[in-house]
């Protein structure tokens, strides 16, 4: 197991909280929740060691040109591949970003 942490700049808070996903073979879990002005942390506990440069592109590719809410995110990962990773990120973005 390992823990990685990531900080990107961000806009105003984001609203409300969700979770994403399930822990379980092949997936993720993702909570969201507000976090604080011009900050988007994020915390990836994952079960495969040594992959921090896989998650790093992951997030700048995903985060590259768009204006973000300030939120908090825990992943809680069971070896997703980045596609299901994209997914579970852009559900919780829309949940907090529609009511």
């Amino acid at each position: 197991m390992e823990t990685l942490t990531f900080k990107y700049p961000a806009a105003e808070p984001g609203r409300g909280r969700t979770l994403v996903g399930c822990v379980s073979s092949g997936d993720l879990e993702v909570l969201i929740e507000p976090g604080n002005p011009g900050s988007l942390d994020i915390q990836v506990v994952t079960s495969v060691n040594g992959s921090a440069a896989r998650w790093t592109q992951l997030f700048q590719r995903l985060f590259e040109g768009r204006s973000l809410p300030a939120v908090k995110i825990d992943i809680h990962d069971f070896g997703a591949t980045p596609g299901v990773v994209r997914l579970r990120l852009e559900q919780g973005f829309e949940e907090i970003t529609h009511d």
